[in-house]
């Protein structure tokens, strides 16, 4: 008999970054089944990050259940991101999810966007 075992999460996320995906689930459009990262091409540095919401689930996506609704790697990307930490951080001037990726090889001067 063979055992299967679960394989970790591409990438981990904050208790912040958890309470920031049910904060926007809360407020989601009425199709929105859940938010998903992927790593279009854009920015000086080649890649860049982008949170939105997704109204249909694809296969190759990665599929994080979270306490307050469901979180997407996009399929294309988890290999930018996998061992990356996403959190979700807020002061006085600015608010948004930030990312310690150990794939990133280089960002640029303003933190849009990174290369690989």
């Amino acid at each position: 008999m063979t055992e299967t075992r679960t394989r970790p999460a591409a990438i981990t996320l904050t208790p912040a970054a958890e309470q920031r995906i049910a904060d926007l689930m809360g407020q989601a459009p009425a199709d929105a089944i859940g938010v998903k990262l992927s790593t279009p091409r854009r920015g000086c540095s080649g890649l860049a990050y982008s949170v939105d919401y997704v109204t249909e689930e694809s296969t190759f996506d990665e599929k994080i259940e979270t306490p307050g609704g469901i979180f997407y790697v996009d399929g294309a990307s988890v290999l930018y991101l996998v061992g990356s930490v996403m959190d979700w951080k807020e002061d006085d001037f600015a608010a948004g999810f930030v990312f310690d990726n150990p794939n990133a090889k280089g960002a640029c001067g303003c933190g849009e966007s990174f290369t690989v």
